[in-house]
């Protein structure tokens, strides 16, 4: 068994981020868990422990920096360090440009952007300071292809992209042995679509994941994978799709 570390996770109330919390838990990691729904969070550490893990967990809005702080605080205090930041908060609405959709484009400016950026900030410090650590920040296959009613959304996966790329050259320059691994998920069953605000678009999108999507624990092994590396080696961009999925 590898080495446990200490995990944060935002987004860890569904999807990707509980699955990923769930299966580090079994191998010995203490798991931070951030996200909105207290309650979700207060479930999922239960679970964990009541498998024989550890984990803790803050109500943490990614949009607020300084909750995101705190959630870093929180692992410092519980655990003594942070060696992995998985940044897996994101909501995904589509829409038509040309609807000016401007609550939904705000959205997910503040979430899927700035609570990366968030994330990072609150993260970096203590790596640096302890020379080791991961940043995983979660994209999409939306990052690299860009389609009608995807504009903003694909926006703001390019910038988790472009991000993460400035990131780990900083940190290579800085030789801080902080590693940075980019995962662009395709269609993967979450709660993704219920952000959708378009009643005639969200029918369509549910109709393709229906069809095509793959399991969130699909993408936790990946992030598994990625965290089980050597130290001196990184995984820096993954792409995974479901097998049937062309774009």
């Amino acid at each position: 068994m590898a080495e446990s570390k200490v995990v944060v996770i935002t987004g860890a109330s569904s999807g990707m981020g509980e699955a990923t919390a769930k299966l580090l838990a079994k191998d010995g990691n203490k798991i931070v868990l951030g996200a909105r729904r207290e309650n979700r969070l207060q479930d999922i550490a239960t679970e964990i422990e009541r498998l024989g893990g550890q984990a803790v967990y803050a109500a943490t809005d990614v949009t607020n920096d300084d909750e995101v702080e705190a959630l870093a605080k929180l692992a410092i205090d519980r655990f003594g360090r942070i060696d992995v930041w998985i940044n897996s908060a994101g909501i995904m609405p589509q829409s038509l440009l040309a609807q000016k959709k401007v609550k939904d484009w705000d959205m997910m400016i503040n979430i899927n952007i700035k609570g990366t950026l968030y994330g990072i900030g609150a993260a970096l410090p203590y790596m640096m300071k302890q020379k080791s650590g991961q940043i995983i920040n979660i994209a999409s296959v939306a990052g690299h292809i860009v389609g009608p009613l995807s504009s903003v959304y694909s926006g703001t996966k390019y910038a988790v992209r472009a991000i993460s790329e400035g990131l780990r050259q900083e940190m290579a320059q800085a030789q801080s042995n902080v590693r940075v691994t980019l995962i662009s998920p395709g269609a993967v069953n979450t709660e993704l679509l219920s952000s959708i605000t378009d009643e005639k678009v969200k029918a369509g999108t549910e109709e393709f994941y229906k069809n095509f999507s793959i399991p969130v624990d699909w993408v936790a092994q990946t992030i598994k994978q990625s965290i089980e590396l050597p130290a001196d080696a990184t995984w820096n961009e993954v792409i995974i799709r479901p097998t049937a999925q062309q774009m």
